[in-house]
C-alpha cells in the first residue's frame, strides 16, 4: 500500500485555530461501518450510540508546558526548546531550534515567559540520529516543577500562534478535562469534546468509564516519508495500564459487551496489550510502536471517537484500518467521508471536530 493512497486535499480554513466555545459544542460525524453510512450529529449525541456495560476507555496523559526559551549567555542568541521525553530528573530529550546553536557541550540560561534570564542553566550532553539534544537541566531543584513557569502550551505546527504568546485558553483547551498523569507533549485531542457533565450522563447511562496512560510524543505528527506505508517506523511512546482497568477490560470482553475507545492513543494501548498476551489486557508499563494500517484485526477495541486526521498520517492510516478490519477498504470509506466533511465545512484536526467509528 502507498503512502500516497492517504492523500487528500484539505482546503486551510478547515484547519481549526481555535477551539469551539464549549468543549462538547463540536459536531459528530458518524460512520456505521456495516452500512457505510454516514450521519452528522452533535457531540453530546454520542450519547445515542453508547450502550449500557459499555466500557470507555480514556488517555488520561496531562499535557506538559513543553515549549521553553533559551538564551546562549555569551552571544545573546535565542532557541528553542521543545522537550520530548524525561529519562530521569533534569535529564530530557529535547529538539532544540535552530539545531546550529546547540552543539555537545553548549551551555544556555533559560528564559521566563516574561522574557526574563533565570538561574536555571541547559547544558547539551548528547545527539541521537534524529537530531534531537540530550539536555541537562541545573540550578532550581526538578526542571518539571517549574514548567508551568518557563513553558508554554505545545501546540501542533498547524495552529498558528505568535511566538512566546499561546492563547490563554490554550493552557485549558488543549487538556482532558480527566488530564491526570504529566508526560505528553501534545494532547488526546479526541477527548477534548467531553465535559464533566457530558461524563457523569456516560456514566448515568450504565457504562463503566476506564482510563489507561499513553504519553503522546512529537511523532504523531511525523508526515510518513517512505513511499510504501510498511516501510514507516513508528515512534515510541511510554504507556500504563492499572490492574483494576485491565480487569474491567478483559471481564467485558468476556462478556460480550464492546470497548468504545476515545482517541488512536487509547487503541494502541489496548490492540498492544492484546497483541502480547493473546488477546488479554494486562497491567504493566511499557513502551509501545505499534503501527496500524490496513489490514488489521483489532481483538480488543469495537468503537472509536475520534478526530479528523492529518493527510498522509499515521492516524489517518489507523482510523482506516479500523473502518474495515482485516480489510483495505477502510480507506476508502474514510476518504469518502472526509470528502462529506469537507463538503459540510467541518473543522479538522485538534481543535476540530469528531467522528464516531462505530
Amino acid at each position: 500500500m502507498l503512502t500516497s493512497d492517504f492523500d487528500f486535499h484539505l482546503p486551510e480554513q478547515l484547519i481549526a485555530q481555535q477551539p469551539v466555545a464549549a468543549r462538547d459544542a463540536s459536531r459528530l460525524l458518524v460512520l456505521h461501518r456495516d452500512e457505510n453510512r454516514l450521519e452528522h450529529r452533535v457531540f453530546p449525541d454520542l450519547l445515542d450510540y453508547l450502550n449500557p456495560g459499555d466500557v470507555l476507555v480514556l488517555n488520561n496523559s496531562r499535557v506538559i508546558p513543553a515549549r521553553l526559551r533559551a538564551v546562549n549567555p555569551k552571544t545573546g542568541g535565542a532557541l528553542e526548546i521543545f522537550l520530548l521525553e524525561e529519562n530521569s530528573p533534569n535529564d530530557w530529550w529535547a529538539m532544540m531550534r535552530p539545531a546550529k546553536r546547540a552543539p555537545i557541550g553548549s551551555h544556555f540560561s533559560l528564559v521566563n515567559l516574561r522574557g526574563e534570564r533565570n538561574a536555571i542553566s541547559v547544558k547539551v550532553i548528547d545527539t541521537n540520529d534524529e537530531g534531537h539534544r540530550r539536555v541537562n537541566f541545573s540550578g532550581e531543584g526538578d526542571i518539571s516543577e517549574v514548567l508551568d513557569e518557563f513553558g508554554e502550551v505545545p501546540l501542533p505546527p498547524y495552529i498558528k500562534r505568535q511566538a512566546g504568546n499561546s492563547a490563554v485558553e490554550d493552557h485549558e483547551r488543549y487538556q482532558t478535562v480527566y488530564a491526570q498523569e504529566r508526560g505528553s507533549v501534545a494532547a488526546p485531542t479526541a477527548g477534548l469534546h467531553f465535559t464533566d457533565e457530558l461524563l457523569e450522563k456516560v456514566r448515568a447511562r450504565g457504562l463503566e468509564i476506564c482510563h489507561v496512560t499513553l504519553h503522546v510524543g512529537l511523532g504523531t505528527f511525523a508526515p510518513v516519508k517512505t513511499e510504501r506505508v510498511e516501510e514507516h517506523v513508528m515512534h515510541h511512546e511510554r504507556f500504563h495500564v492499572t490492574s483494576d482497568v485491565a480487569e474491567k477490560i478483559n471481564a467485558a470482553k468476556s462478556a460480550g459487551r464492546r470497548v468504545v475507545a476515545v482517541g488512536t492513543t487509547s487503541v494502541r494501548v489496548l490492540e498492544t496489550m492484546a497483541r502480547a498476551n493473546d488477546g488479554k489486557i494486562v497491567a504493566g508499563t511499557g513502551r509501545t510502536n505499534i503501527f496500524i494500517y490496513p489490514p488489521f484485526r483489532f481483538q480488543i477495541v469495537d468503537v472509536l471517537v475520534t478526530n479528523f486526521h492529518l493527510p498522509r498520517s499515521t492516524l489517518l492510516m489507523l482510523v482506516s484500518a479500523f473502518a474495515a478490519p482485516g480489510e483495505t477498504r477502510g480507506r476508502e470509506m474514510i476518504l469518502a467521508a472526509y470528502a462529506e466533511a469537507v463538503r459540510q465545512h467541518c473543522r479538522f484536526f485538534s481543535y476540530g471536530d469528531a467522528m464516531l467509528i462505530t
